[in-house]
């Protein structure tokens, strides 16, 4: 089987929710994090379309809208490739949300309501459960919701939105080794410990976890 062929096997189905674009476009992005679409290879939108069974419309807008993200870029007369992203990329976009997440998240403690820490509780639980599953793209589901509510809190959309985009540029891309169960579970124990500390109060213990959570992301993807 080709390389192109060989990444295809697998994708993940398409839901009900979204626009069909839509769908394509969190399916492409699942397969990038699951390591079925591999950086510097080429890819056409006819024959992920075939893979998908929708037409090449859908998935071509689709890939465009990737495109502007900076995950792939067009080759001309042959498709689209997914663009590399390398040891240093990573490394910066992980320093960014250092300089920018940690201390927004930090000042969070102490000064939220309990209703938000029983939102923030039940997320931190959904990421422990997908955790148990071993299901890397069920739990990075409920990661993104959990750290989505804890950025909203902060009030600042223009910080959430950008936060958010970078966490997803730097998850785009196969885990440097397969994820184990046990990583998962740590990565989401932090999530209870967090939501205790910004709880107490506890500005300097809330940004130390945040920066053991981060370091995860830097090494894992790496």
């Amino acid at each position: 089987m080709d390389p192109v062929a060989d990444a295809l096997v697998g994708l993940p189905e398409l839901g009900g929710r979204d626009s069909l674009r839509g769908q394509v476009a969190e399916a492409l992005r699942n397969a990038l994090i699951g390591g079925k679409l591999r950086p510097g290879v080429v890819y056409s939108a006819p024959a992920l379309a075939e893979e998908f069974g929708v037409s090449a419309t859908p998935v071509r807008e689709a890939m465009i809208d990737l495109v502007r993200d900076g995950l792939f870029e067009a080759v001309r007369n042959r498709g689209f490739r997914v663009v590399p992203l390398s040891a240093r990329d990573l490394a910066e976009l992980t320093e960014l949300r250092e300089m920018v997440e940690v201390p927004a998240v930090a000042r969070l403690a102490g000064a939220l309501p309990d209703d938000a820490l029983l939102r923030l509780r039940a997320l931190a639980a959904e990421t422990a459960t997908e955790a148990g599953t071993g299901d890397l793209l069920r739990f990075l589901d409920a990661d993104r919701r959990f750290h989505a509510e804890l950025l909203a809190l902060t009030q600042n959309r223009t910080l959430a939105r950008t936060v958010l985009d970078l966490r997803s540029r730097s998850r785009m891309y196969g885990l440097a080794k397969p994820a184990a169960k046990d990583d998962l579970e740590t990565a989401a124990a932090e999530h209870a410990e967090l939501v205790d500390a910004l709880a107490d109060g506890d500005t300097a213990k809330a940004r130390e976890i945040m920066l053991r959570h981060l370091d995860h992301v830097r090494n894992a993807w790496s």
